[in-house]
């Protein structure tokens, strides 16, 4: 009973996800990629493949529990980094402002951020970073 139960689980996260993947892409927002975010770190590094082209913003979208987060640093294909202050709570369900990224090569590498999970007894959190070219 409990993996089909989980199985439903988890096809309705997937429907959900493939539908917030449709409308964001209609705004011109493009999916970097996801992390799962636990009480048992302060940082995660995403990795985002140069493959996917430059940007002039990213923004996060915070699912199923609330995340402070403090700083992030985006590491570029040419070498050179941005630090970004967050200094805020974003709750399940919400998003970041959209961050601007400054310089002419955008190909963002990689994206290292530094947060404290709001969440209780291994419970996690999933951070979705999106790009607009």
């Amino acid at each position: 009973m409990r993996s089909h139960l989980a199985g439903k689980s988890l096809v309705w996260v997937a429907l959900v996800l493939l539908f917030a993947v449709a409308a964001e892409a209609k705004r011109g927002w493009e999916f970097l990629g996801e992390m799962n975010v636990t009480d048992r770190a302060d940082h995660d590094i995403l990795i985002v493949t140069g493959a996917r082209g430059t940007f002039r913003s990213i923004k996060l979208m915070v699912h199923d529990r609330n995340v402070q987060f403090h700083d992030m640093k985006i590491h570029f294909a040419n070498g050179g980094t941005q630090e970004v202050a967050l200094r805020r709570v974003i709750p399940a369900g919400g998003e970041s402002r959209p961050i601007n990224i400054r310089g002419r090569d955008r190909v963002i590498q990689s994206i290292e951020f530094r947060y404290d999970a709001q969440s209780l007894f291994g419970k996690s959190a999933r951070v979705a970073v999106w790009g607009l070219n």
